[in-house]
């Protein structure tokens, strides 16, 4: 039996999963690693760690699944995206990566702003963003110059874990798309915003298709691990394409929503959307398609910080007891999930939560349930850009992540979003995603479309009920409102408290 590997990449763990020629996962297995913040807003990871939990995967895999070594055939990857990964001339890691979570660039933000405008936008098709790679980069020029004179090699996550095991360095254009460096349109590194801000051309490894074979491994590139150096490895691509590959995301006729560290909600593109900046426009994995979406930055976040926080001893199942009891809306108790800044609708990284209408009558399983109802309304707002943008209305959305796993949340997606919530029926993630790359990429299937057929299917486990529909939509019209009313306030609170960390 031949076998692919699908490696995701993700902010807390890598997540490996073992598939054959039907799409059947013979084998899945993580490792954790941490992220670190030094100072609030900030988000870094070493790459080592990376690779670490790499190889531990590998070895399980080598461990649980028959013949592994002799019958892989093939591997790909998905990663986490806009991530910074700075290497020398010699090819070594400089310092750690800053995650796409990081908030620490609000100056070069405006900095890019004040150079290039709207003109970055009809470039790239995306405003810019304080996660995205373009912001980081200018900031280690400007606050570790050391460092950026010693840069002559520019990765994402998954790209510098490919070049470990390849020797080669490429990024595929999905990944690209979120760095705030690719031409969309003439899908070239941009040299026009290359040059503004003094950043070499030479620093841009060779762009690829996400289905491209960029190499085998090296035969030393595992250390003990040993898998054949014939195994091929495929480009693959970013989390979110890779998240719409597994949910067979094909088209717009169909939303996914992830709910992750972060959440998502996307669709395909139909090639003649307005460019308007307010939603993020990628590359899909998929040749010549492109996606839409838009990002919360806490939505599964919320939720593991408020059970970290208030209920530490509890798991998540005993965290969340209760809040089917409670009516939708919470008793008047209203969450916005912004405690690291947001995206989209509101490109905003000094925003932070806050929770509304709290009295006394409300309890944990209120708190829980509010969480939960912010975290779907704010992703209830992209989807009302996207409806809008595309001019329709989503009838079925698939649902990955936290949101599908528990029965309560699923039903309250349902309600939100006014839509028929499917599951997959094998939910993997991107790594599923990554492992469709690697199953065409060697020749297992004609196109990923016809790879979908094999390893993607799903089954309806949520249908949204007309009485909680018209009471979320009373709801998040209140929801709307909170942004504008807070927003002067939460600057100044944040003003308040970076003061304070300085003089520290």
């Amino acid at each position: 039996m031949e076998y692919v590997v699908g490696i995701d990449l993700g902010t807390s763990s890598l997540k490996g999963i073992v598939t054959n020629k039907a799409g059947k996962v013979i084998a899945c297995a993580s490792e954790h690693y941490s992220f670190f913040q030094k100072q609030t807003g900030w988000s870094e990871q070493n790459s080592d760690d990376w690779f670490i939990a790499l190889q531990k995967v590998l070895r399980k895999f080598i461990a649980e699944v028959a013949n592994f070594s002799e019958n892989l055939k093939g591997i790909s990857f998905s990663g986490q995206m806009h991530s910074l990964v700075l290497l020398d001339e010699k090819k070594q890691v400089l310092r750690p990566a800053i995650l796409w979570n990081d908030v620490r660039t609000s100056r070069e933000c405006e900095q890019i702003k004040d150079k290039l405008g709207e003109q970055l936008l009809e470039i790239t098709k995306n405003q810019v963003l304080e996660g995205f790679t373009l912001p980081k980069l200018l900031w280690v020029k400007k606050n570790e110059p050391e460092i950026w004179s010693r840069v002559r090699h520019i990765l994402l996550p998954k790209d510098y874990l490919r070049y470990r095991l390849t020797g080669k360095m490429h990024i595929d254009f999905s990944d690209a798309a979120g760095t705030l460096l690719l031409d969309l349109e003439r899908q070239v590194w941009s040299e026009e915003v290359a040059k503004s801000f003094g950043i070499p051309f030479t620093y841009f490894p060779p762009l690829v298709e996400s289905l491209k074979c960029v190499g085998t491994l090296l035969p030393e590139s595992l250390g003990d691990v040993k898998i054949s150096p014939k195994v091929k490895v495929m480009a693959g691509a970013a989390d979110n394409a890779c998240a719409a590959l597994s949910a067979g995301i094909f088209s717009s006729e169909k939303g996914l929503v992830s709910i992750g560290t972060s959440g998502v909600f996307l669709t395909c593109g139909e090639g003649q959307e307005p460019v308007t900046g307010e939603l993020h426009w990628f590359n899909h994995a998929v040749p010549a398609s492109c996606y839409l979406m838009g990002v919360t930055l806490a939505a599964g976040y919320s939720l593991q910080w408020m059970k970290q926080t208030f209920a530490q001893e509890k798991s998540f199942p005993e965290a969340l007891s209760g809040i089917e009891k409670v009516l939708p809306g919470a008793n008047g108790l209203l969450f916005t999930p912004y405690i690291v800044g947001e995206r989209v609708p509101y490109p905003d990284g000094q925003i932070r939560g806050s929770f509304l209408g709290i009295d006394t009558k409300h309890t944990f399983p209120h708190f829980m349930r509010a969480v939960i109802e912010g975290v779907t309304f704010s992703l209830k707002d992209v989807q009302v850009l996207l409806e809008k943008m595309l001019r329709k209305t989503f009838t079925e959305i698939i649902s990955v992540g936290g949101g599908a796993k528990n029965k309560e949340w699923a039903q309250i997606q349902a309600d939100v979003f006014d839509a028929e919530i499917f599951a997959l029926a094998v939910e993997e993630g991107p790594s599923m995603g990554a492992a469709m790359i690697a199953a065409v990429g060697v020749g297992w299937f004609d196109s990923l479309e016809i790879c979908a057929k094999s390893f993607v299917s799903y089954h309806k486990v949520a249908t949204p009920i007309t009485e909680n529909v018209r009471t979320y939509q009373k709801i998040y019209s209140i929801y709307q409102q909170v942004y504008g009313q807070t927003k002067v306030i939460s600057h100044e609170l944040r003003a308040f408290d970076d003061e304070n960390v300085e003089e520290e």
